[in-house]
Formats: structure tokens, C-alpha cells, sequence
């Protein structure tokens, strides 16, 4: 190489390393789960325990505050827990799996840990479509009766169902002997109760995907409920505890001359309500209209 070629040469790595050096600024958009996602709740767990993640839009619990870490591919949800739990000073964990990837190969995860009498929970995420890849049915047959039973015969511990809808289940036949329903207000309670369980237990985690939701109610084919949430900016103080609460993209800050308050994204809100958890004086159903136009506005 001549000189002037490497003269050239040197000048372009130079350049390079001086645009590597100077001071930049990188935001990171990490994704989130939908306005209304039923992993947005079924994925906490109880204080002083954990979780491990595995295939599926729950993935993304790793990168939130949910006290969930590793994962695993597809079918192999929770399976190095039966090589750790002898080595760990933890005694229980909880394991989240999709209904898609349980139909496909999650069944085969569990199986060795009822075998291996570890104890561990299996969140298995109900949502009633593939909705990482789209929102496709699972390919198959797979309804949570049958899911009762195939893991009864299995042998798990305990069962048990989590819904935001525990009425429908008054005229659901055919669920395998001895399993509890809950409304899905009672998830934390119910996890405490399961990591009690000696043994590999259950939690199925019945709701629908909130994109699916909206889906279907764009063709009439799913209830809609008529009823939404506002916030009343004059009384909210800002405090966040909404979002705190729901984890919800659709509540937004909005900005006043009274500083930063918060407000609701009605084009973005799929009706599921977390939100009303926050301690807050400030929430409005507008279902309410008739009072408010008399002046008497109640506040939730």
C-alpha cells in the first residue's frame, strides 16, 4: 500500500473514532404491553416471590418491574427450575406460559416438573388467540375445560381459574373435579395460596387479548361496553398512581398550568378498567352523563 493510500486509509479510522467519541443521546423504546392486555395484571406476582418468562408477548415482563427474569424457547417454559430448585435458597417460583405455546409444546414443560415434585406454579395465559404473531386462533382445539383436564391426569396439585368474566363459568361444563373459579381481582391472593402448594400447581389466567377485543368489536362480535373512563383534570393532583396501578400506555400526561396531570387516550383505551385501582379522587364514568348535566357529578 502506497503512502498516500494509507495516509487516506488512517484518515477514515480517525474519523471514525472521533465521531465514536463524541457525547450522544440514545433513547431506548422498549415495547409495551397493549391498553387493556390481560398480561398486564396476570403477570405481577405476590411480594417475595418470582418469575420466570418463556415464548410470547409475557416475554416482556423481563424488562418491567414484575420480579421476572431468564427465559426460556418455546416448549421449555420453567424447565431449569428442576435442575435449580435443589441449589436455590428460593423455594417456589411461577412460570408463565401462553395457551399457543402450551398447545404447541408447553405441556411437555410442565410434565417433568410434576414428575420432578418441584415446586411451581404455572401461569398459563388464557388470551384466546397467538397474539404475539397477529392475533391468529391457536391451531387445535383448546378450551380450558380440556386444559383442566389434560393437567389433571397429569397429576398437578391444584388448580385453579382466574377470569375478569367468573359469571360465564356458572354455564361452563365439562372442567375437571376440584377446580376453584376466581374473579381476577383475587390474583394475589390466590398466588399465595398456590406457592403454598407442595408440588407443581396450576393457574389458568382466562381473559381475552385486549387487541382481539377490539377487533371483534369493530365487527360486532364482541360486547362492547357502554361505558368509559375520564379523568377530571381539575381535581387529578398528578400523583400517577393510576399508572402506577394499571401499567397502562392509554393514560397519558397531560400538561396544565397547573403542572403535570393525567388524562385518558379514549382512541387507544380498550375498556379494561385498571386504571380505577389508582387511589384517586379524579376518575369519571361517563355512563354518568345524565347526573353531571344536573351538576351532580360524583367522582369515583
Amino acid at each position: 500500500m502506497s503512502a498516500r493510500a494509507s495516509a487516506a486509509r488512517f484518515a477514515v479510522i480517525d474519523a471514525k473514532e472521533k465521531a465514536l467519541a463524541r457525547p450522544r443521546i440514545e433513547a431506548e423504546r422498549k415495547p409495551w404491553f397493549c391498553s387493556g392486555c390481560p398480561h398486564n395484571r396476570s403477570t405481577n406476582v405476590p411480594e417475595g416471590s418470582r418469575a420466570v418468562a418463556g415464548t410470547g408477548c409475557h416475554y416482556m415482563t423481563v424488562w418491567m418491574d414484575r420480579s421476572t427474569s431468564t427465559f426460556s424457547q418455546l416448549g421449555s417454559e420453567g424447565v431449569a427450575w428442576v435442575g435449580q430448585a435443589a441449589f436455590s435458597n428460593d423455594k417456589h417460583v411461577f412460570a408463565n406460559l401462553g395457551e399457543g405455546a402450551y398447545f404447541h409444546s408447553g405441556l411437555l414443560a410442565i410434565r417433568p416438573a410434576i414428575a420432578a415434585k418441584v415446586n411451581i406454579t404455572y401461569k398459563i395465559l388464557y388470551n384466546d388467540g397467538v397474539a404475539m404473531t397477529g392475533g391468529q386462533p391457536v391451531d387445535g382445539v383448546l378450551t380450558v375445560p380440556q386444559i383442566t383436564h389434560q393437567l389433571a391426569a397429569e397429576d398437578a396439585a391444584k388448580i385453579a381459574i382466574l377470569t375478569d368474566e367468573p359469571e360465564k363459568y356458572s354455564s361452563v361444563t365439562g372442567l375437571a373435579p376440584g377446580i376453584s373459579i376466581h374473579h381476577r381481582d383475587e390474583l394475589d391472593d390466590v398466588q399465595r395460596q398456590l406457592r403454598e402448594v407442595s408440588g407443581t400447581s396450576i393457574l389458568i389466567y382466562d381473559q381475552t387479548c385486549a387487541t382481539e377485543k377490539r377487533r371483534r368489536r369493530k365487527r360486532d362480535a364482541f360486547p362492547d361496553p357502554a361505558k368509559r373512563v375520564v379523568i377530571n383534570e381539575v381535581v387529578c393532583e398528578g400523583r400517577g398512581d393510576c399508572s402506577v396501578k394499571s401499567n397502562c400506555l392509554s393514560v397519558e400526561p397531560l400538561e396544565t398550568e397547573f403542572g403535570t396531570k393525567r388524562q385518558i387516550n379514549q382512541s387507544t383505551c380498550n375498556k379494561d378498567y385498571p386504571c380505577l385501582n389508582g387511589f384517586c379522587p379524579s376518575f369519571v364514568d361517563r355512563r354518568r352523563a345524565t347526573e353531571e348535566a344536573r351538576g351532580d357529578q360524583r367522582f369515583r
